[in-house]
């Protein structure tokens, strides 16, 4: 069986072309999450609800059941399909199949035992759970998914909503890159798009494209430089954190590090058991990869190549870009347009 699909762009000139992918009868994943019950949820975002469940004895899944009054519609689901089918790396998580009965359209993915980094990494009860090997495996992991998408993979793909509720971990706390309804096939030619449809989430968005809707590779590796951040701090970029007078948490790791106290960034559940210098080159390769403009931030094959570079030898990182906003948004809100936003230069 097959299941038909196309990528999705915000620009015309779709492209279109037939996947085999499985396809599952709605009363199977129906069964499998015992009716979709409130037991099973995995988790809620903007596109509906994530279903554990469980396929004959011990064929364990999870659902991705898109709401109906989801604003990610039928392309951003197609899209996903088609992406994530033809992808393969232990960095990614594994589709399994679909399913498209009716109104029903559900996507079927390998289970991740360890939920998301986000329900770790800003869980205090959880935290601690995550020693520095531990983070900086999560860390290295979604680099080389990030390399594998950027350089390595059938096509060049950027996924423009790379966050921590988007890194899965699975049973050895490896991480897994999903949610590609938002992701783009980049060409082989191309530097970089414009778009007239600025999606993604608040706090980890490029400047440029939050504010003109220019997105390329050096997007993602914005996103990918707050991850490292957070995951060091175990601190959101966006949050209520005692920062003052710095907007968040770019702001305040800039100030640190030409303070010469950037050890303070270090999540203090970590009880100083870690390597200096490791967690010092993670915190370099962060401030190198949000540097607010784009041709000053390294490509994820450089990023690569600099996780296992003795810290000395790295450049120093020049002001990062960061995007404040000018009226007051829904805290939950995934997505944001250019009129909410803007970018600040930190001046320290």
């Amino acid at each position: 069986m097959h299941c038909a699909t196309n990528i999705s762009n915000d620009e015309p000139n779709e492209s279109n072309e037939d996947l085999d992918i499985p396809l599952f009868d709605f009363g199977t994943i129906e069964a499998a999450t015992d009716t979709f019950s409130t037991e099973n949820e995995l988790g809620v975002g903007g596109f509906g609800t994530v279903y554990k469940g469980k396929l004959g004895e011990d064929k364990e899944i999870a659902v991705k059941r898109l709401a109906r009054t989801s604003l990610q519609g039928t392309d951003e689901f197609m899209n996903e399909v088609v992406l994530i089918a033809k992808l393969q790396n232990r960095n990614l998580v594994r589709l399994l199949g679909c399913c498209l009965q009716g109104e029903e359209k559900m996507l079927i993915y390998e289970y991740m035992p360890n939920k998301s980094l986000d329900s770790f990494l800003f869980d205090k009860g959880k935290v601690a759970l995550l020693d520095w090997r531990t983070r900086n495996r999560i860390i290295s992991g979604i680099a080389r998914g990030l390399l594998y998408l950027h350089h390595d993979s059938i096509f060049r793909i950027i996924h423009r909503d790379l966050k921590a509720s988007n890194i899965l971990l699975d049973e050895g706390m490896n991480p897994k890159i999903s949610d590609f309804g938002m992701a783009r096939l980049f060409g082989g030619d191309e530097t970089d798009f414009n778009t007239r449809k600025v999606v993604g989430t608040y706090g980890y968005m490029s400047p440029e494209y939050a504010m003109e809707g220019i997105f390329s590779l050096k997007s993602d590796v914005f996103s990918y430089g707050v991850l490292v951040l957070e995951i060091i701090s175990g601190k959101k970029n966006r949050g209520a954190y005692a920062f003052s007078p710095y907007l968040n948490l770019v702001s305040h790791a800039w100030s640190l590090w030409n303070e010469g106290r950037i050890l303070e960034l270090v999540d203090e559940m970590m009880n100083n058991d870690f390597p200096l210098n490791d967690v010092l080159r993670c915190i370099k390769v962060g401030l190198l990869c949000i540097q607010v403009d784009p041709d000053d931030r390294p490509l994820m094959s450089s990023v690569i190549v600099m996780l296992g570079t003795d810290v000395a030898s790295l450049p120093e990182p020049k002001k990062p870009g960061y995007v404040a906003r000018t009226r007051p948004m829904v805290d939950n809100q995934d997505s944001s347009t250019s009129n909410e936003l803007t970018v600040t230069l930190d001046g320290r």
